[in-house]
């Protein structure tokens, strides 16, 4: 069933005023809310070794036993840093 809404004694200005405030209201409190996210950045070997200060052998074994977690594209390798700063911490 459907609710049936009846307004009496207003006029369309004051209908699309109304409206208009509300939908203010909520955009407002959505801008409140929004937190842009962040692009994920992406660092090569060579990127990760010298924020580690390790040598990219150590980069390329880390990643072969699973403890960075590698990104692939096309043929290069590439390391989420939000990921190598929680390995960082695990490690």
């Amino acid at each position: 069933m459907s609710n049936v809404t009846q307004l009496h004694n207003a006029t369309p200005e004051q209908l699309t005023d109304a409206i208009l405030q509300g939908v203010k209201q909520q955009l407002e409190e959505l801008k409140k809310q929004y937190k842009p996210k962040e692009p994920e950045e992406y660092l090569s070997r060579s990127e990760v070794a010298k924020l580690l200060k390790v040598d990219i052998s150590t980069i390329h074994n880390w990643g072969k036993a699973g403890k960075l977690k590698r990104h692939g594209l096309g043929n290069r390798i590439y390391y989420k840093r939000s990921e190598v700063e929680q390995a960082i911490q695990e490690l």
